[in-house]
């Protein structure tokens, strides 16, 4: 595999920008995810067990249609979109960790109100889209590969399971710093078959001991 000292941009600020001016314009849904929520999304439909109907994910992104000026608009930001997910999956296929737009601290406070915790709602998002996919293989590996995703999105706060998990902030800190390096277990887990094994060698007959 590649070094992943180095994370990898998925897009470029200029990109980034454009679909963060667009995200945060009044001609989408209030309730879409922003600039960050949308990466994190995409980077959770590039590790999936399985391919989401475009159509789904736009829909489910944006919560809906935006109003688009015009074609060539509509045909731009969402080919910004597909290129994020497909720039995560080159990057992890190659054993890269993906660079997020965001500082990977919680600065002391609780994850749902940092950007961690923003990134990662919007990657529950995308499981949430093909829940039964992400679990179907091995549950119990696949609840704890997601455990850090699902303690740091502020989304299971009120279940009385992940209490002891969620309040052990120098933990969460911990995750924080780690979360490129966790989107790569996952994409292994899911995206990368086990070798297969190989078979043992046939053994050679003693000399003399053949058939007579």
């Amino acid at each position: 595999m590649s070094d992943t000292s180095l994370p990898q941009a998925l897009l470029n600020d200029e990109a980034l920008e454009r679909l963060d001016d667009f995200l945060d314009s009044e001609r989408v849904d209030a309730d879409a995810l922003d600039l960050i929520g949308a990466h994190g999304f995409l980077v959770a439909l590039a590790v999936a067990p399985c391919d989401a109907d475009p159509a789904t994910w736009v829909a489910e992104l944006f919560h809906g249609e935006p109003a688009f000026s015009d074609d060539t608009e509509r045909e731009t930001i969402l080919g910004l979109l597909d290129e994020l997910r497909r720039n995560a999956i080159a990057a992890l296929e190659q054993g890269q960790l993906p660079e997020l737009p965001i500082s990977l601290t919680l600065d002391d406070l609780p994850a749902e109100e940092t950007p961690v915790g923003d990134w990662c709602a919007g990657f529950m998002e995308g499981v949430f889209l093909e829940e039964a996919a992400w679990f179907e293989e091995d549950e119990e590996a696949a609840a704890t590969l997601l455990l850090p995703f699902m303690a740091l999105s502020g989304l299971f706060d009120d279940e009385a399971d992940m209490a002891d998990f969620i309040a052990d902030t120098a933990r969460l800190e911990s995750l924080a710093s780690q979360l490129p390096e966790l989107v790569l277990d996952l994409y292994l887990h899911y995206r990368v078959p086990p070798e297969a094994t190989k078979p043992a060698p046939r053994r050679k007959k003693p000399p003399g001991r053949g058939k007579r």
